[in-house]
């Protein structure tokens, strides 16, 4: 038999070379953690179908969420040799960017015990990806799953390891979503619009709405500098600076009209503008 598969590093073999589970009766128990991530490619109409809600499936990312919640938890059912565990914590993030016409998925399993998560977190990642794809197929049949791989792992012999090589954004940039801080009602106020004076009407969804503590935002638009988005998010963060750690978010998505746009877009009268986080899920 091959030395090679006899190596140490392979702790799925015993000493014969069979294949066998990884006895960890001894290993301490210890707080573990895992984030991996995978991508979705497909073509800009694809993605505008997912992300308006217009797909015909219903809500494509809320249900490849909950599949990939829900495959990190039969992980010992799909791979073989894998222990079962007690997770404490699955999380599935899909975020939409439109500027590189795919969907990223980020999944991070946590629990307290004696084996790691990373093949939880890869189930994760990769079932939601195969779920995208297959609600999504019928409509696009050039789609591409990529990129699939651990980012961050703690705990256990090995301590925190970070993938140093990741072309994504460094793992400080890759935190979930801020805690939502209370917005008090006498915090909450809308200036006074006159009545035939141009507005734009300004959206919070998901989450967001409830950071800010409300659906709808009347903007005068004479008293914006810039007639774009920014522009807008400029204007609301000084009339309302707690907004600062919501509305400054990397990963917050905007739609003029229900189209994708980025903050240089422009905006006239009339328009509706939203903002809402990426779906994120646990």
């Amino acid at each position: 038999m091959s030395d090679q598969l006899l190596t140490p590093g392979f702790t799925h073999l015993d000493d014969e070379g069979h294949a066998s589970m990884v006895d960890v009766t001894e290993k301490a128990v210890t707080q573990r953690e895992a984030v991996a991530e995978a991508y979705v490619q497909m073509q800009p109409e694809t993605l505008q179908l997912i992300v308006s809600g217009g797909h015909k499936k219903g809500d494509v990312l809320a249900v490849a969420r909950i599949a990939g919640i829900q495959a990190a938890k039969r992980t010992s059912d799909l791979i073989p040799l894998c222990h079962p565990l007690m997770l404490t914590k699955v999380g599935v993030e899909l975020t939409p960017e439109p500027e590189r016409d795919r969907i990223r998925i980020e999944a991070i399993c946590k629990l307290a015990g004696q084996t790691g998560v990373e093949m939880e977190a890869l189930t994760a990642a990769s079932v939601a990806a195969l779920t995208l794809y297959d609600m999504c197929k019928a409509v696009d049949k050039t789609m591409v799953i990529s990129g699939t791989k651990v980012l961050e792992k703690k705990g256990g012999k090995s301590g925190h390891w970070v993938l140093e090589s990741d072309s994504s954004a460094p793992v400080e940039e890759r935190k979930t979503q801020p805690a939502v801080t209370s917005v008090l009602p006498q915090e909450i106020f809308e200036p006074e619009v006159r009545k035939g004076s141009p507005t734009i009407q300004v959206k919070f969804f998901a989450q967001l709405r409830e950071q800010v503590g409300m659906d709808e935002y009347q903007v005068p638009m004479n008293q914006l500098e810039k007639y774009t988005v920014a522009g807008v998010k400029q204007w609301l963060l000084a009339q309302h600076p707690n907004w600062d750690t919501f509305l400054t978010q990397k990963s917050l998505l905007t739609a003029v009209n229900q189209n994708m746009v980025k903050g240089d877009a422009g905006i006239n009268e009339g328009d509706e503008l939203a903002f809402f986080p990426p779906v994120t899920g646990g």
